[in-house]
């Protein structure tokens, strides 16, 4: 049976208008990689075991969700593969998009698969945009195979984008381009300046690399600032792209962050580990990122309060007094100059003399309440009158404020929880405990000696 085509093809005037518009483009549109062999920095992807070669070799498009930071080449990737597969691409914008949009997109696929026997790509860029129902109207269609999806986001997908639609398709991560990387396309925009940069045209030759260190992984935006320095430089005579050219128009690299995303959780987990690796320089830099990239202060700052307790604990007692003067000081002054009192703290707790006890001591105590959930309170603790026996010795009477009673049901005497370090302020504790439990044993064995005698009689 013989498909027919449905519409016509454009006209002289389309195809001029379509020209005008290309030529126009920023130019990271312009030069947008058209193969695998052109996208950078995605080895892992475009490599011979890599799931866009795969894709293309294949001529078949999986649903997918394209995962990273802008500029690494998801929507390039995406146009790639459905030209590969020789399939329609439909782009819209989870920004925009309705869903009536999608419902005019399905039906015109499912007329394609009808009429021209060819599925549809379709593309929706910053997918974690789309609503709850947004995304459910979607889960039929990439369901039955009407149109294959591919999604890009550059959140984190498993909190962005809902599961019923996770489990539907492929997630794919697009890592940051690293600085060769981006300077391998700035060479090649270089080398096809003709298309962009009329007349002769010079370049310092340590350029590419300058740019490639201010662009933060981001291809898109490496271009950008190629085409800024050569809108300023080719106004003199003879044109030619500098450094100074470069200084000028752009002076910092960007500091991109996002407060639900991986970078959010990536960057305060290497602030962290920092810190508990007594590395306080780490720790300076990843602080210096989060702040740099607008993070919250007070999110920062109540990590630092919890991980005083968790990873410095009582080798250094006062390190959770810095965290809390930290948090005073942000909220008395606030940034900028609560930097100083965070970074105080954070240098602090980075150098002091590391102990986990507490939260050993935490899992323990969970696992002795989860098998003993119900054991009574000994006579002697409870308060008088109320089934307490009198007998309860007050410990400030006694040398060294010290008493080897038990304050455990029977059952439970002897059981030690809290292991102490002997690491820092916690190896004073340790001796102490040390010789206080040995008293208990010593009170707990003799109180037991006339009973496990009498049974061994028995």
């Amino acid at each position: 049976m013989t498909r027919r085509r449905t519409g016509s093809g454009p006209d002289l005037f389309t195809e001029q208008g379509r020209q005008d518009r290309e030529r126009a483009a920023p130019l990271p549109w312009r030069l947008r990689p058209r193969t695998l062999e052109e996208l950078e920095g995605q080895e892992a992807l475009t490599g011979p075991d890599g799931i866009l070669r795969v894709m293309v070799e294949e001529g078949r498009v999986r649903p997918a969700l394209f995962y990273g930071p802008p500029g690494t080449g998801k929507t390039s990737a995406a146009e790639i593969v459905a030209r590969a597969a020789r399939q329609a691409f439909v782009r819209l914008s989870a920004v925009e998009a309705t869903v009536t949009d999608l419902r005019q997109v399905v039906a015109a696929a499912r007329e394609r698969w009808e009429l021209e026997g060819r599925g549809t790509v379709l593309f929706i860029d910053e997918i974690h945009r789309f609503t709850r129902v947004q995304q459910d109207a979607l889960l039929p269609h990439v369901e039955d195979g009407t149109v294959a999806l591919i999604g890009a986001t550059s959140e984190n997908p498993w909190v962005s984008v809902e599961p019923a639609l996770l489990s539907r398709v492929l997630p794919v991560r697009f890592r940051p381009l690293d600085p060769a990387a981006v300077a391998a396309v700035l060479e090649r925009a270089w080398a096809r300046r003709a298309e962009w940069l009329p007349g002769e045209v010079e370049r310092d030759p340590a350029l590419p690399a300058a740019i490639a260190a201010r662009a933060g992984g981001d291809a898109r935006l490496a271009l950008t600032i190629l085409e800024r320095v050569a809108d300023r430089a080719r106004r003199r005579r003879p044109p030619r792209l500098t450094l100074e050219d470069l200084e000028q128009v752009w002076q910092e690299a960007p500091h991109y962050h996002d407060r639900a995303g991986d970078a959010h959780y990536d960057l305060i987990s290497a602030y962290i580990k920092s810190i508990r690796g007594s590395d306080p320089d780490a720790a300076l830099y990843w602080l210096g990122r989060m702040l740099a990239g607008g993070e919250d202060p007070r999110f920062i700052v109540r990590r630092i309060l919890v991980h005083a307790a968790e990873d410095i604990g009582l080798a250094d007692p006062l390190g959770l007094v810095v965290a809390q003067a930290a948090w005073t000081a942000l909220e008395a002054v606030g940034l900028p100059e609560a930097r100083i009192p965070i970074a105080m703290a954070t240098v602090y707790l980075a150098t002091a003399p590391k102990s986990n006890s507490v939260v050993a001591a935490l899992e323990r105590m969970d696992e002795a309440v989860k098998r003993h959930p119900a054991a009574p309170v000994p006579d002697f603790l409870r308060r008088p009158g109320l089934g307490g026996d009198g007998s309860y010795r007050y410990p400030h009477t006694a040398p060294g404020h010290f008493l080897p009673d038990p304050h455990l049901p029977p059952e439970l005497e002897g059981l030690e929880l809290y292991q102490p370090s002997a690491e820092g302020a916690e190896a004073a504790v340790a001796e102490r405990l040390a010789a206080w439990r040995a008293a208990r044993a010593r009170d707990q064995a003799r109180r037991a000696g006339p009973a496990a005698a009498t049974e061994e009689e028995g």
